[in-house]
């Protein structure tokens, strides 16, 4: 089990927040805590956590800017856990740079699978490099290792989520993936509502990769079925 993880619950809510740093502990997990957007960026720093738990609705400022503010420097995995459960904000959320988000009220089990899910990708980047390291699709190279893509020449910025979507596709490169096989190799288990998070995942992978994402290069829609990633 991952013991060296330092995780950081950003939540106003005292239960809620004593309940999953409790929860985390029975796993064995080390975690400190945050009541509130200011206190957040001072643990980011001070603390140096390896993985963001954040309530959106903070008294201080809205949750969406954390998300923004990490993602400038840090790839820092970020669970979102928030009472805002509409599409719309969980799109938000995901497109700002989120790895995964959960609605409230939400089972402590799900939560922890999605942590077991998280640091699953963690350990498979550091431990397991592809024997292939990297894929080179017309103007596209994708370094499995380096976790480094780069688009004519110049260097492209993925969240962990993003690269390991890509990283699958391309190493399946021609093949017809579908939906639940993506979910299932990316995300391990899965909720029905996964399926949203997926097809947000790969709307910010198009924007980053296609000039004309009506016009694809790279990812191909298989429209009732899932995605194909281009020949090499």
């Amino acid at each position: 089990m991952e013991t060296d993880k330092l995780f950081l619950i950003v939540e106003d809510d005292k239960q809620i927040r004593s309940f999953i740093r409790f929860s985390l502990r029975t796993q064995n997990y080390r975690a400190v805590e945050a009541a509130n957007g200011k206190e957040a960026l001072a643990s980011i720093v001070a603390d140096r956590p390896d993985i963001l738990i954040l309530d959106l609705g903070l008294p201080d400022m809205d949750g969406l800017a954390i998300i923004k503010n990490v993602r400038a420097f840090s790839d820092m995995p970020i669970i979102v856990v928030s009472a805002r459960d509409q599409d719309r904000e969980k799109v938000e959320a995901l497109d700002a740079g989120a790895d995964d988000y959960l609605s409230k009220p939400f089972s402590i089990n799900g939560l922890l699978a999605r942590i077991r899910v998280i640091l699953r990708h963690c350990k498979s980047a550091a431990e397991n490099p592809a024997p292939q390291r990297i894929y080179r699709i017309g103007e596209l190279e994708v370094d499995l290792e380096k976790h480094r893509v780069t688009l004519n020449g110049r260097e492209i910025h993925f969240t962990p989520m993003e690269f390991s979507i890509l990283s699958l596709m391309v190493k399946n490169s021609g093949k017809v993936l579908t939906h639940s096989y993506i979910l299932k190799e990316v995300w391990g288990t899965y909720l029905e509502s996964d399926a949203q998070s997926l097809r947000v995942f790969m709307a910010n992978i198009r924007r980053k990769l296609e000039n004309d994402p009506a016009r694809p290069r790279y990812i191909f829609t298989e429209v009732g079925i899932g995605y194909r990633f281009a020949n090499e």
